[in-house]
C-alpha cells in the first residue's frame, strides 16, 4: 500500500506521479514496430506472442523552428513605420499587373485554375524570366524532373538557371529551401504535398492545411516568395480547406476554355494591391503571351451592325474593356419562355425584362431571351444592365443599332438609369479605339468634351429609348 502521508510524500503527489509514468508509458511490438496502449500477451498486428516492450512515449518535436530573436515585442502601432512592399517584376507585364506590380519578398501566392488551362506552363516561364536576376527554384510533385525539361524546352526556356527539385515531402522541401536560399520558390502543386506528422494521404483536408502552414511560415522567415499551384473542384473553387484561401497573401484565378487560346487571369484577394485586376493571355506553341489590347478579343468582328449586338465598357480592377453583348430573343416553343445568360447573373436579365415591360412598354412574356458576352468574360458589375437592355430591344425590334456605339450604365427598378464609377476612364478607353459615340448615366456625362466621341446622357429607361435610334 502506497504511504497515506509523510513529510515529504502526499496521496495526491503519489497518485499524479503515477498517473505521468503511466500516460508516458507505451508498448511497442519488436518483431512489428506496432505500439498497444497497455501490455497483452500477442501483438494485435502481427499476432506474434511475448514481443510488446515497455518504453517511454517520447513527445512530438515542434513542427516550426522558432523566430530569431526570440519573443516579438508589442510596438505601438504610431511608430511602425508604414512604408510600402518593395516589388520584384516576374518580366511577365500581365502576370505583374494582376499581382500588382510584381511579387513581394516573403508573400504566398496561390494559383488556381482547370486542368490544362496553363498554370504549370505560366508559373515556368516566370520563374525563367526571374531566374535571370534572382534565384528560382521549381518544385514539381506531379512531374518528373524530365517532363520540367521537356517543357522548359518546348517553351524555349530550357538554358534558364533556375533549379528543379522533384519532391512531395514538405520536410524535405523546406530543407531545400533553408540550405539554397532561392528568392522565388513554385511548388506544383499543394495538393500532392505531404508531412510526415499526419498519417493522412496527400491533398487531405488536413495534410494541405499543415503543408501550407509550415511554408507560410517558412516564407516569412527567410523572406523568399513562394507561389503554390492548387487544384480545382468540379465547381471551379480550389480544392482543399477554405483555410487554405485565408492563410496566403495573394490568390488568383486561371480562367479560360481549353477550347479557346485565350486565358484570363483574375486575382480574388490581394493583401499587396488592388484585388479584381485582370490580366490577359494568348496560348501559343511557345506558351503563354500577353494580350496587350484584350478589348479586341471581347469584340466580334462584323462587316455591318447586326441587331442584338452592343458594346459595353466594363471596369476589371484599373482595366477598362469593351465587351460585345448579344441578345436573341425569339418565340418560344414550350409553355414557359426560357431566359439564359451566359458570362451574367440569370436573376438580373429577369430584372431587367421587368423593368423593359414596365417602362419602355416592350414585353417578352411569349418569347425565349437569350444573352450573351462575347469571348467568354464574366461580367459582375451592375453597369452591364443598360448595354444588356439595349441589346434585347435591338434583338426584339430587329433594328441594328448604329455603328461604333458604346453604352453602359446601371439600371433601376424605377426606370432610372444611374452613374457608374470611372465613366471617363471608360469613355476615354472607347474614344481610343475607334467608337465615335455613347449612350451613358446623366451624372456620367463628363464636364469637358473628350475628343473623338459624342456622348448622349440619358436619365430614365424611355428617354434612352427615344435617344437609341435617333
Amino acid at each position: 500500500m502506497p504511504p497515506r502521508g509523510g513529510p515529504g510524500l502526499h496521496t495526491c503527489g503519489y497518485r499524479e506521479a503515477i498517473l505521468a509514468k503511466v500516460r508516458a508509458t507505451v508498448y511497442h511490438c519488436t518483431e512489428c514496430g506496432n505500439q498497444a496502449p497497455k501490455w497483452q500477451g500477442q501483438c494485435p498486428g502481427c499476432g506474434a506472442w511475448n514481443t510488446l516492450v515497455e518504453s517511454i512515449a517520447v513527445a512530438p518535436a515542434s513542427r516550426f523552428q522558432p523566430l530569431p530573436g526570440g519573443r516579438t515585442p508589442v510596438l505601438e502601432l504610431g511608430s511602425i513605420p508604414a512604408t510600402d512592399a518593395a516589388r520584384q517584376p516576374t518580366g511577365i507585364a500581365e502576370l505583374d499587373r494582376v499581382l500588382g506590380g510584381g511579387t513581394v519578398d516573403g508573400a504566398v501566392i496561390l494559383l488556381g485554375g482547370d486542368p490544362g488551362i496553363g498554370k504549370s506552363t505560366l508559373l515556368l516561364q516566370a520563374l525563367a524570366q526571374i531566374g535571370q536576376t534572382r534565384a528560382g527554384l521549381y518544385v514539381t510533385g506531379e512531374e518528373s524532373a524530365e517532363q520540367v525539361a521537356l517543357r522548359a524546352q518546348r517553351l524555349g526556356v530550357a538554358d534558364s538557371r533556375i533549379g528543379v527539385l522533384a519532391e512531395i515531402q514538405v520536410e524535405a522541401i523546406i530543407a531545400t529551401i533553408r540550405e539554397t536560399r532561392p528568392k522565388v520558390v513554385v511548388i506544383d502543386s499543394i495538393q500532392t504535398v505531404y508531412t510526415e506528422a499526419l498519417a493522412s494521404a496527400p491533398g487531405s483536408v488536413a495534410q494541405v492545411r499543415e503543408c501550407a502552414a509550415q511554408l507560410t511560415r517558412v516564407a516569412k522567415q527567410l523572406g523568399v516568395t513562394i507561389i503554390l499551384v492548387g487544384h480545382v473542384t468540379k465547381e471551379g473553387a480550389i480544392a482543399g480547406p477554405r483555410v487554405l484561401e485565408h492563410i496566403v497573401d495573394t490568390v488568383l484565378y486561371f480562367e479560360g476554355d481549353t477550347h479557346s487560346s485565350f486565358r484570363i487571369i483574375r486575382a480574388i484577394k490581394n493583401r499587396f494591391g488592388a484585388v479584381n485586376e485582370l490580366g490577359v493571355f494568348a496560348m501559343t506553341d511557345r506558351g503563354l503571351r500577353g494580350v496587350n489590347n484584350p478589348s479586341a478579343l471581347f469584340l466580334s468582328q462584323h462587316q455591318a451592325p447586326v441587331p442584338g449586338s452592343c458594346v459595353l465598357v466594363t471596369l476589371e480592377g484599373s482595366r477598362p474593356l469593351l465587351v460585345e453583348i448579344q441578345a436573341l430573343v425569339d418565340d418560344t416553343q414550350s409553355a414557359s419562355p426560357r431566359r439564359l445568360a451566359v458570362g451574367m447573373e440569370p436573376a438580373r436579365l429577369a430584372m431587367l425584362l421587368a423593368v423593359m415591360h414596365r417602362h419602355a412598354g416592350v414585353s417578352c412574356g411569349n418569347q425565349d431571351v437569350f444573352v450573351n458576352a462575347v469571348g467568354g468574360v464574366r461580367i459582375a458589375e451592375p453597369a452591364a444592365d443598360l448595354a444588356i437592355l439595349v441589346a434585347i430591344l435591338s434583338s426584339v425590334k430587329n433594328r441594328p443599332l448604329r455603328d461604333k456605339l458604346i453604352v453602359f450604365g446601371e439600371v433601376g427598378l424605377a426606370g432610372e438609369i444611374r452613374p457608374v464609377q470611372r465613366g471617363q476612364d471608360r469613355l476615354r478607353e472607347a474614344a481610343k479605339l475607334g467608337f465615335g459615340t455613347a449612350i451613358v448615366p446623366r451624372a456620367n456625362d463628363p464636364r469637358g468634351k473628350i475628343a473623338g466621341i459624342d456622348v448622349t446622357p440619358v436619365a430614365r429607361v424611355d428617354e434612352m429609348m427615344q435617344n437609341l435610334w435617333a
